[in-house]
């Protein structure tokens, strides 16, 4: 299999600090206030008939100012709830201004951002036009961080898809961290962006992301098979994936992502309907409190509200929500649902977990590999070595998402060129 050399630089932590650094000092020159454009265009038709509400339909497509380079377009598509009801979700799709080198139709890769909140304000189509979108009616703050892994791609000639996910920006609750619901996002962009580029309906098919992307993105790969068969889907990458929800709420405990706790619960409320009285009677008026709070923030509002918070003292009982979960059967089989590896990939997939990663435990990315090396996938496994920094804080999460986008977009390229 032909291998396409990423265009990026050697030192790749170097150059991620450098961008992180840029970006943030282009921000302050260059924040806007985004969340009260295009308003109208995330709020779904109040009805569509049966062709209408199909999968992968485009039901509005919008132009928008990005900063990444090529033309980018604003879309509203139909995806399915996890019960494949039809819902309409948004997202961006970027034409990228170089020519694609590696014959055949040019690919497309969809990308899954990682955490950016609850509340319609932090969808990444939202602030595609700056590095930082400000809310001061909120007091929110909404990241854009997509771009350095979007360029990688963008730069070798492949389309570039970046979801919202359901429930973010348009009506309803953000499901976060919802398998079926992030992978049918991903697949059905993957198929609205065909449709916009007028592209074959076989042209080659990536799915990528990191933390809650690469959850998405492993999702995407093993649920694409039944789900959408006519795709070509060529590779995946999934960066520290949030493959067992429960895994992952303890390593949020008391940590800077504590709160995201909030955002799991609130969106498995709206799915799992037993769940709201349950969670009436274990949550006291702090736990509550929370979940309204955070039911309306970005990740950057809901660490600084929460931040390093125990899940104990928002419990009527003292437990903490983990120990909660384990020991109400309705909770346990709505976090049970959201498991990742109980279907096999029908296309490569590489995983990339750190042992010491604050955010996303490296046990859960390690069981999801041999699960599905169990079920005949073909799957690879890269460790990465980032040391503690900071526990907690999620530095090194964070630190451990930039040296590993080359060797995920190098490995996804690769696919499409065999």
């Amino acid at each position: 299999m032909r291998q396409i050399v990423v265009r990026a630089p050697r030192r790749v932590r170097r150059v991620a600090l450098a961008t992180v650094a840029s970006t943030v000092l282009a921000a302050a020159v260059t924040a806007t206030l985004p969340f009260a454009q295009a308003a109208d265009f995330y709020t779904p038709p109040a009805q569509v008939g049966p062709a209408a509400s199909q999968p992968g339909v485009l039901v509005r497509t919008q132009p928008m100012p990005s900063i990444l380079p090529g033309r980018a377009t604003r879309i509203m598509y139909m995806t399915s709830y996890q019960d494949e009801d039809p819902v309409a979700a948004t997202g961006v799709v970027v034409e990228p201004g170089v020519p694609w080198g590696g014959g055949g139709p040019r690919p497309t890769v969809v990308i899954g951002p990682g955490t950016s909140g609850q509340g319609d304000q932090c969808a990444p189509s939202k602030n595609m036009g700056s590095p930082i979108g400000i809310d001061p009616g909120k007091r929110s703050v909404a990241l854009n961080y997509v771009a350095p892994e979007a360029l990688l791609y963008l730069n070798n000639g492949v389309r570039v898809v970046i979801v919202d996910y359901i429930g973010m920006g348009t009506p309803g609750v953000h499901t976060y961290l919802n398998r079926a619901e992030q992978g049918y996002a991903m697949i059905d962009a993957a198929r609205a962006a065909l449709k916009l580029a007028n592209a074959p309906g076989d042209a080659p098919i990536g799915f990528s992301g990191y933390s809650q992307g690469g959850g998405a993105a492993a999702a995407a790969a093993e649920l694409v098979g039944a789900y959408a068969p006519e795709l070509d889907v060529r590779a995946t990458y999934a960066g520290a994936p949030t493959a067992d929800l429960i895994s992952v709420i303890r390593k949020f405990d008391g940590g800077r992502n504590a709160g995201s706790i909030g955002y799991v619960l609130n969106g498995l409320a709206v799915r799992y309907p037993k769940l709201g009285p349950i969670l009436d009677r274990e949550l006291n008026p702090a736990g509550k409190a929370m979940l309204a709070a955070v039911a309306n923030q970005c990740v950057v509002d809901t660490g600084n509200a929460y931040g390093f918070r125990r899940s104990n003292l928002w419990t009527t009982s003292g437990l903490s929500i983990g120990d909660l979960v384990m020991r109400t059967p309705a909770l346990l089989k709505a976090f049970d649902d959201q498991r990742i590896g109980t279907k096999r990939p029908t296309a490569p997939v590489l995983l990339e977990g750190a042992p010491a990663d604050d955010v996303v435990p490296y046990g859960q990315v390690r069981r999801l590999y041999d699960e599905w090396r169990a079920k005949g996938a073909a799957v690879t496994i890269l460790t990465d070595g980032t040391p503690p920094i900071l526990p907690g804080t999620g530095a090194t999460h964070i630190l451990a998402m930039p040296p590993n986008l080359v060797p995920g977009a190098n490995y996804i390229l690769s696919a499409f060129a065999g």
